[in-house]
């Protein structure tokens, strides 16, 4: 009963902060502070073994989705998409979480593959998926949708790798010297 209390505990904490990052920072700061939700999301996941990066990314985008309601969808599924990549990579770069430490290369590969793919998914949806929506062709000018370029390309192709291998060292040397000997 008390390993479920401290997990929801988790789960909810980490979650609120990806929400606090999201919603209260301006568009194109919190942008570059996925880096902090990549960092809960791969800690969610050695805390909480099965699914925890799941759980916090459904908790946190469902937050920030009802905090800005207009992308409240696309919100939702790229924060619980974001959980359930990080989840699949720790395991399969067999990552687990243990009193001795984890390995920093593993957990900054698979944090690096996390973040590259969904910043490659977000970015395709915004960029490239209006070329087949009949009435994105009618408003060119619409916010919502961005126009593609090669510079964009080549940035989300290196920041995304970037950004992950940063949080997984960060995860990483956080578990490694404060967190590894937390029971959860």
């Amino acid at each position: 009963m008390t390993q479920k209390a401290k997990r929801l505990f988790i789960t909810a904490l980490f979650g609120s902060i990806i929400f606090v990052v999201n919603v209260f920072l301006p568009p194109p700061i919190n942008y570059l502070l996925i880096v902090v939700q990549a960092v809960l999301l791969a800690l969610s996941g050695l805390f909480i073994r099965k699914l925890g990066a799941t759980y916090v990314g459904a908790v946190g985008g469902l937050l920030t989705a009802l905090g800005s309601p207009a992308l409240g969808p696309f919100t939702f599924l790229f924060a619980f998409l974001f959980g359930v990549l990080v989840d699949g990579f720790l395991f399969i770069f067999r990552i687990t979480a243990s009193p001795e430490g984890v390995n920093r290369n593993r957990l900054m590969a698979a944090m690096a593959f996390s973040t590259m793919l969904i910043g490659i998914i977000s970015y395709s949806a915004f960029a490239l998926f209006p070329q087949f929506v009949p009435f994105a062709k009618e408003f060119p000018g619409v916010g919502l949708f961005v126009q593609r370029s090669t510079m964009l390309d080549a940035l989300v192709l290196f920041m995304g790798p970037v950004t992950g291998a940063v949080a997984g060292y960060a995860a990483s040397y956080l578990w490694n010297k404060y967190l590894r000997n937390i029971r959860i």
